[in-house]
């Protein structure tokens, strides 16, 4: 099993933990980071939106609290299902592409794509001008 196997099936085990009543939409993620750790999230919604939370997002802070804040991301995977039980095509969002990119700007996303195959992308690739100052 290759690392981005790795990832998507510890992306696919963190969505088993998702709190989604609302879309019955479940996304796990994982995050590789350059000191070989992985750390995973899972999306969180509230009856009060936008109070929730991506997947991503809480994977990327789950290694900031594991590592400190000048951790480097090399390799994130998403994996989502809907309420049937089947694979979603679900990129990173906008916010969480922008956080991806700050944590590792060459970070390879893995997600399920619209072709129905596994795909990976660059992050510089799916966020190609990211906000700085």
């Amino acid at each position: 099993m290759n690392n981005f196997e790795l990832l998507l099936a510890h992306a696919n085990e963190a969505l088993q933990f998702a709190h989604a009543p609302y879309s019955k939409l479940k996304v796990g993620a994982a995050v590789l980071t350059e000191s070989g750790r992985i750390h995973t999230g899972c999306n969180v919604e509230s009856v009060a939106f936008p109070v929730g939370g991506c997947a991503e997002h809480h994977a990327l802070a789950a290694a900031v609290r594991a590592e400190g804040p000048k951790l480097r991301v090399v390799a994130v995977a998403v994996a989502a299902i809907n309420g049937d039980g089947r694979d979603v095509p679900i990129p990173p969002c906008g916010a969480c592409r922008q956080l991806i990119h700050e944590f590792g700007p060459g970070a390879e996303v893995t997600f399920h794509a619209r072709s129905g195959r596994i795909e990976r992308f660059p992050i510089s690739v799916l966020l190609p001008e990211t906000f700085s100052f």
